[in-house]
């Protein structure tokens, strides 16, 4: 009897064990050209102490498509890619703010609370065409301006920004 109830109570603890020690998901490696990268305060990489992401990896994530009036195009674009807080969710990000730093090493500070508060968008589309280098891609900030009146100052605009290629986790 004593022997079952020792048996019994290693069987417990490894179960607990294997429980608490069950693998974070890890975020798999892109097999296209990386176009974000994702550092600082991340729990979950694929690179190093980086997480990459190439335009495949984007497009699994939660996304969204708005239709937005913005200051820097005339009339009402149509705007997708993943919801930034879904990225932030896919790295297990940890910070209270967020740089986003385009190719031209432009950045801006944005809170994570304007992701939580907003949908905010990583477009990656506009008009359903792919946004290269030469129209604001590879991922523009777009906040939804027209859902959202606040938005329309100019510390949101700053916030906007375009070329986008790597966000830093503060």
């Amino acid at each position: 009897m004593t022997r079952s109830r020792s048996t019994a109570a290693l069987i417990g603890i490894l179960a607990l064990l294997g429980v608490w020690s069950a693998p974070v998901s890890a975020l798999e490696a892109p097999e296209g050209r990386a176009i974000l990268t994702v550092s600082g305060d991340i729990g979950t990489t694929n690179q190093g102490d980086q997480a990459v992401f190439d335009a495949a990896m984007l497009a699994e994530l939660e996304g969204r498509t708005l239709e937005t009036e913005t200051p820097w195009h005339e009339g009402v674009r149509t705007f997708s890619g993943p919801l930034a807080r879904a990225v932030l969710e896919a790295v297990d990000a940890g910070g209270e703010q967020v740089t986003a730093i385009a190719l031209n090493d432009y950045s801006a500070e944005i809170p994570v609370s304007n992701f939580l508060d907003y949908d905010v968008i990583l477009a990656t589309h506009k008009d359903g065409e792919r946004m290269s280098v030469r129209e604001r891609g590879p991922i523009f900030v777009i906040y939804p301006f027209d859902r959202h009146p606040e938005l329309h100052r100019e510390t949101i605009y700053g916030r906007s920004v375009w070329q986008v290629n790597r966000l830093r986790v503060e």
